[in-house]
């Protein structure tokens, strides 16, 4: 066996499925067509998990979506409770009207407070939970311009959305991961929207770093649905991207390695494509020395969980 920092390991799903959230009632903004989708998961000051999802095709004027929260005491608990709509978009600090996507949660690497990334149909946003609290959050619009919660985007209409952020401690540096449209012109001239999983780093939470394009293209093709919801963990020396494909009954993702954070293959994976998994929109959580994998249920009607065991990968 390779020393352990060497080790390439493959995820592997284990056992079965349970559900963890449902298609939620919202009330006088609830609709028949209404979908629970990206996520964020986490565990509170108190003990409790908590799971932010954002629901979208509601009649919630605008782009349709906003947060609701489930709250369970064990993260293998089965239909956690539903706590009721948690955030809704503020145009008054910059955001578009019913554009909330992809809550993201961690814990702030100095401070230890709860710090949530999420999109707001064209940007990146942080707000915050103190540390003994992690269930309410409040927007950071402190050393923005104009008050605004937005931190960085990739332009005008680029639909930039589902943050994800790690703390990597050799480098001090937060990296958060994102997607973003790209557009392209085709051989006829013609204007082409493709996608891309986008990083950018930073000290403080305030100063970002320009972008860079970490993954694109591949086996999956360009398609801008083919770079959503890009997760990352590091293990063993290794970074482990996970970025869904599609959505629905065929559901897929895939999931590539790299030592280098900021690369995991341009145009072509065959250096970093590890395997592909049955699910969209995931997110990894370690608790107590075991994996669990989150993910959208095929009918999109709601959020499920399944253990996860990262496995030695023979065939690299």
């Amino acid at each position: 066996m390779a020393a352990e920092e060497d080790r390439k390991l493959k995820p592997v799903l284990i056992g079965n499925w349970w559900q963890v959230a449902g298609n939620p009632d919202l009330g006088e903004v609830g609709s028949k067509d209404q979908q629970p989708v990206d996520f964020g998961v986490w565990k509170a000051a108190d003990g409790t998990w908590q799971l932010w999802s954002c629901i979208r095709h509601t009649k919630e004027p605008g782009r349709t979506r906003l947060f609701y929260g489930w709250e369970g005491k064990h993260i293998t608990d089965k239909n956690w409770t539903p706590e009721g709509i948690k955030m809704r978009a503020n145009p008054l600090v910059g955001e578009t009207s019913g554009g909330m996507q992809a809550p993201h949660v961690i814990r702030g690497a100095h401070s230890n407070d709860f710090l949530m990334f999420y999109g707001d149909w064209n940007n990146i946003c942080l707000a915050r939970s103190p540390k003994d609290n992690g269930k309410a959050f409040v927007r950071e619009t402190e050393h923005t311009f104009l008050g605004v919660s937005a931190r960085f985007t990739e332009g005008a209409a680029t639909n930039t959305r589902d943050a994800m952020t790690i703390f990597i401690e050799e480098e001090q540096l937060y990296y958060c991961y994102y997607c973003a449209f790209i557009y392209k012109t085709d051989a006829s001239g013609k204007r082409i929207i493709t996608g891309g999983v986008f990083c950018r780093t930073s000290k403080d939470l305030v100063q970002w770093s320009d972008s860079t394009l970490v993954s694109y293209g591949g086996r999956t093709g360009t398609a801008w649905q083919a770079h959503e919801c890009p997760h990352v963990v590091h293990i063993d020396g290794y970074y482990y991207l996970f970025r869904t494909q599609r959505y629905g009954g065929n559901n897929i993702s895939h999931v590539y390695r790299s030592k280098n954070p900021l690369d995991f293959g341009i145009g072509d994976d065959k250096d970093t494509f590890v395997t592909t998994l049955p699910v969209a929109a995931m997110e990894l959580v370690e608790h107590e020395g075991q994996w669990y994998i989150f993910a959208l249920n095929p009918g999109l009607n709601g959020i499920r969980a399944s253990r996860l065991q990262w496995a030695e990968d023979t065939k690299q």
